[in-house]
């Protein structure tokens, strides 16, 4: 437990500048105690204000300490400002300092640091570019939703958002920080991954905490290039995930290559809805069109098994990071091919184009800008069979009325997929209503013998990635003779 830090001393952030400024690396300006001591007030209000929430029946909160207010944190609820500001100082300062130095290492990557006034003023002047000084307010990165009645940003019924920016992201603790907050202010859960190539995130909750949500987002200086057209959106909510998970990574999709390796900016030729559906009609009207693409699924098997294009060929991997070595080891069938490419929302294509084209053998890659959930909300009658697979609770969004996957027990036709009923498993499992009245609920006659066989509970044990019964499968197929 970290113990509040008192006028004077030096929070764990000043050291870790010392020992910056002593390694063989480039010297960092250490900064002045009251510049210092102003960030570190700036980002710990940021903390607190991230954890505020209006009580039921308040409309215009306007400020902290006020009785229309309280705090949740850590499970707990506090009413007073003072509480609030004692347990962020007991369990949360880690995470303030490192916002704090976030922010200053910003500043000295630049080698330049600009004059913080005081406490009382939010504006942090960041490092210079082109030789303009460029302001921003860490504070205005968050919405002002003293307006929005506490209901419409809690309610049940809401959206889901899934979205992607590949941009160039210097100091993503930062992005990541602020991810939280936004995501707490609007009483957000999901999924987001920052790294330095960009940001990755489904979230859901009401509709107009994903409206203001949006609006954060394109209102942020580092994602001017986005636009509303970039977040897809489908019927869902809070509720369509367990918690809120923000983190920094690597890579903002696993494909387990470095990003400077393999780049986004190398990517395929972006074809819009409109321009990859002609390609589909002129690929299912002509034999010789056909003969001469690889209409690509870069997703997992479970996922192209329940919804894909007609005559697609669907990797049968079980994670996207399998799929260079699928390539690789498949690299002859793409010879002199054209490529048509597609993911769920048009991330994966994105690195996925990039290392086919790294290997020099197709005529043309080309990739579904948006994936398949732009394609379906422009054509739902077109070439996209079955359902959409997405990683949340509700695991599918109806794309039209066919059924292209079955039973895994009986073999009826059946696409809703369910968790394995055994505890330390997280394999999803096909298994029709009648299966399930059977007790057939486990992803294989392994899952299903052990649960019947043993009373141990394995209620505290984490799910595992993969069960024993996976390690049959083979982990890179090979592609049939095209």
């Amino acid at each position: 437990m970290e113990t509040p830090l008192h006028p004077g001393t030096l929070e764990p952030g000043v050291e870790r500048w010392r020992e910056l400024k002593g390694c063989g690396a480039r010297a960092l300006p250490r900064p002045s105690r009251k510049r210092r001591g102003a960030v570190r007030k700036r980002a710990f209000a940021l903390f607190i204000n991230s954890r505020q929430v209006p009580k039921v029946g308040s409309t215009s909160p306007q400020e902290l300490g006020r009785p229309n207010v309280h705090w949740e944190c850590c499970g707990q609820q506090f009413e007073k400002v003072e509480d609030i500001h004692k347990h962020v100082a007991n369990e949360h300062m880690p995470e303030v300092i490192q916002q704090t130095e976030a922010i200053f290492k910003m500043f000295a990557q630049n080698n330049k640091l600009t004059t913080v006034p005081d406490s009382s003023d939010h504006n942090v002047v960041s490092p210079q570019h082109s030789g303009t000084k460029k302001e921003f307010d860490i504070s205005k990165w968050l919405p002002d939703t003293s307006h929005i009645n506490f209901d419409e940003l809690t309610c049940v019924a809401g959206e889901v958002l899934l979205y992607y920016s590949y941009c160039d992201i210097e100091e993503p603790q930062l992005i990541c920080t602020w991810q939280k907050a936004l995501c707490h202010q609007l009483h957000l859960t999901g999924k987001v991954r920052i790294s330095k190539e960009g940001i990755n995130g489904t979230v859901g909750g009401c509709k107009r905490a994903t409206e203001q949500y949006i609006e954060a987002m394109l209102s942020h200086p580092q994602f001017q290039a986005m636009s509303a057209e970039d977040f897809k959106r489908s019927a869902g909510g809070s509720h369509c995930f367990q918690d809120l998970r923000v983190g920094v990574y690597k890579e903002v999709v696993p494909m387990g290559i470095d990003p400077v390796k393999i780049s986004y900016k190398d990517a395929g030729i972006h074809l819009t809805p409109e321009e990859f559906h002609r390609k589909l009609e002129a690929l299912y009207n002509n034999t010789q069109i056909r003969k001469d693409t690889i209409l690509l699924d870069c997703r997992n098997f479970y996922e192209s098994k329940i919804g894909n294009f007609q005559h697609c060929i669907a990797p049968n991997i079980r994670k996207f990071s399998y799929f260079p070595d699928y390539i690789d080891t498949n690299l002859e069938c793409f010879k002199d091919k054209q490529v048509l490419m597609y993911c769920t929302g048009g991330i994966r294509c994105e690195r996925g184009s990039a290392y086919l084209r790294s290997k020099a053998v197709c005529k043309e890659v080309y990739q579904l800008k948006g994936g398949i959930h732009k394609y379906l909300e422009q054509f739902p009658s077109g070439f996209y069979r079955g359902k959409l697979f997405v990683f949340d609770n509700r695991y599918a969004i109806f794309a039209n009325d066919d059924i292209i996957s079955e039973c895994s027990y009986c073999g009826v036709p059946w696409d809703e997929y369910r968790l394995c009923s055994t505890s330390y498993c997280c394999q999803l499992v096909l298994s029709c209503v009648q299966c399930r009245k059977k007790g057939l609920l486990a992803c294989c006659t392994v899952c299903q013998e052990k649960e019947s066989s043993t009373t141990e509970t394995h209620s505290g044990r984490p799910r595992k990635e993969e069960c024993e019964c996976t390690e049959k499968r083979v982990r890179i197929p090979v592609m049939l003779p095209h």
